[in-house]
């Protein structure tokens, strides 16, 4: 969306810099700055290079670890780990990067973005090595929960320092080039990570992380101001407590149903009910702050509300589909590493031509007939791994994975802009953590009961084969086909594993089905979110942008220069 020419983040940041020198402390607060960082265009092109190295460091690790949790799952080359426990590997993560990362953004404003993504790439660091020593799952959790504190702390002082660096129309141009660090991460960490584990053991998966990381801290700390707001931003313990405490206590009831196959037991619901409770209360704390974190209230508008929903849904069904193919392709297909990370390839392709593509489209034809069939060609995409057995060619494979990555790409960057072009300048940092926040939320649910239905579905499928297993292995059969398969190797039963490779292929057929159907309720949702804006009686028609607002709506904006807009451009400059 264009205001006058420029971006609003553009209008931000022209208003934004001032060493604070310059500026006698009792007025500080008060003055309306106009000055520009006055940094060399060579330091800023440095600066954006170490920015992507902090954006290729998150990318990496989240796609490795999807070539990870096969060799995990085996007893011997791995942990031994059960599903529930990858889901936990996986998840842990997810959750407190989620529930975290609104909270980073004040530490930013109150301590300084420069100092908060360096104290993120240490513990990413630290958490790493943590992670490649596990000596079981247990430990191997923490260190992943370890590493979401580090991503947290990383990637919204990471978008900071590069809104604060760059102004005017060379802003556009530097977030674009430092967007195509995810598309290489995504592209090159399945590869890595089957080259690493195709040679080492698997914590070196982990321990890639440490020496870009030390390379990321080295450029922050020699090139990077302490860019921080004069406003500080209240941090929120409350809500970050309940937040934290409700997504762990309903992800532990939803895992736990697969484990226990069964929905009545105590140990299932009370956990879910009490996660839910807590994240009523935490949402009717965030009512009542004066300035929350998170705020609740932006989710009752239909656009950016009904959007963020619909957006949440598709990561629930794209992390879930990420978790069945990890097994699928090493596991059931018997792919080595290093061929499932090249196998994964045509993913990340789609997903990085399909999000240029979608913009360019949207461009042309508006958002709403664009997103809404590439998100549901996503959805019959998901579906379509119902179709998909012991003896499918990898050659549809790859076609499958492109079409899923190239749908998805296309609908998640027009409507990420759409929905925080929907919004006020004054609220577009808080809708941007409402909109992160949602979509980390979908990926742990999504992985939570994607992982469960997998495992119930597969317990019943196996449960035929096991009557003549001695019955102290019975039980290791019943947790997964990585233990089945390792049970049939033992007592030397082939008939066994293959017992525990058609159930597999059973269970990822039945959670197919349930993930095409949520990502279709995503489509209605989106539908619903992008419905043309009635008109008021009596009222111009407006042209409709395909967001579901008016075009002269979506380039209204606040009138600048006002005492409140003043007070939060500001910003106080550390030099290094």
């Amino acid at each position: 969306m264009v205001l006058a020419g420029k971006s609003k983040l553009d209008s931000i940041a022209e208003s934004a810099y001032i060493p604070v020198g310059q500026v006698p402390a009792d007025q500080y607060p008060k003055v309306f700055m106009t000055t520009p960082p006055a940094l060399p265009k060579f330091r800023q092109r440095l600066i954006l290079a170490v920015l992507m190295v902090c954006s290729l460091l998150i990318w990496l690790d989240n796609t490795v670890l999807s070539i990870l949790l096969e060799t995990l799952a085996d007893p011997v080359r791995g942990l031994g780990a059960s599903p529930a426990e990858l889901q936990w590997a996986t998840g842990a993560y997810t959750l407190v990067f989620a529930t975290l990362m609104f909270t980073a953004g004040a530490l930013g404003d109150s301590f300084g973005h420069r100092n908060v993504l360096a104290v993120g790439l240490v513990i990413f660091a630290g958490a790493s090595i943590w992670a490649a020593y596990a000596g079981d799952a247990g430990q191997l959790i923490a260190a992943r929960a370890a590493m979401g504190v580090g991503a947290a702390l990383i990637m919204p002082a990471n978008f900071a320092i590069l809104l604060w660096t760059f102004t005017g129309p060379t802003r556009a141009t530097a977030i674009a080039i430092s967007s195509t660090s995810t598309g290489v991460g995504m592209a090159a960490g399945p590869v890595l990570a089957g080259l690493l584990l195709s040679h080492f053991w698997w914590g070196s998966v982990f321990l890639v992380n440490v020496p870009i990381a030390v390379l990321a801290l080295a450029g922050i700390v020699l090139l990077v101001p302490n860019f921080r707001s004069p406003t500080v931003r209240p941090l929120d313990p409350a809500g970050m407590l309940l937040s934290i405490s409700g997504l762990a206590a309903l992800t532990y009831g939803l895992i736990r149903a697969g484990q226990v196959d069964a929905w009545s037991r105590s140990d299932v619901w009370a956990p879910i009910a009490v996660g839910l409770v807590l994240l009523a209360a935490f949402v009717l704390v965030e009512l009542r702050v004066k300035e929350p974190s998170f705020d609740p209230r932006m989710l009752a508008q239909r656009m950016f509300g009904g959007g963020n929903v619909s957006m949440a849904l598709l990561l629930f069904s794209v992390a879930a589909v990420t978790f069945y193919n990890a097994f699928y392709m090493q596991g059931a297909l018997g792919y080595s590493p290093m061929k499932a990370g090249l196998a994964n390839v045509p993913t990340a392709i789609g997903a990085v031509v399909g999000a240029p593509l979608g913009a360019r489209l949207v461009s042309r034809w508006s958002l709403r007939p664009v997103a809404v069939p590439a998100l549901t060609v996503a959805a019959f995409s998901f579906g379509a791994v119902g179709l998909l057995d012991l003896h499918t060619p990898l050659v549809w494979i790859e076609i499958l994975l492109l079409a899923q990555g190239l749908s998805v790409g296309m609908v998640m960057a027009p409507v990420t802009g759409a929905l925080l072009s929907s919004l006020s300048l004054e609220r577009s940092g808080a809708g941007s953590a409402v909109t992160n926040t949602a979509r980390q939320v979908g990926s742990v649910i999504g992985i939570a009961v994607g992982g469960t239905i997998m495992s119930i579905a597969y317990r019943g499928a196996i449960e035929p084969s096991l009557s003549d297993v001695p019955e102290a292995l019975q039980d290791s059969s019943r947790v997964s086909a990585e233990q089945a398969r390792h049970v049939a190797a033992t007592l030397d039963r082939p008939t066994l594993a293959q017992a525990a490779d058609h159930a597999f292929i059973h269970a990822m057929h039945v959670g197919a089905i349930w993930i095409m159907l949520i990502a279709l309720f995503a489509v209605a949702v989106l539908v619903f979110a992008l419905r043309p804006v009635g008109r008021l009686k009596g009222s111009p028609q407006k042209p409709d942008d395909g967001r579901g607002v008016s075009r002269s709506a979506a380039g209204a904006a606040p009138r600048a220069g006002t005492d409140k807009e003043s007070t939060n451009a500001g910003a106080d400059i550390d030099s290094p």
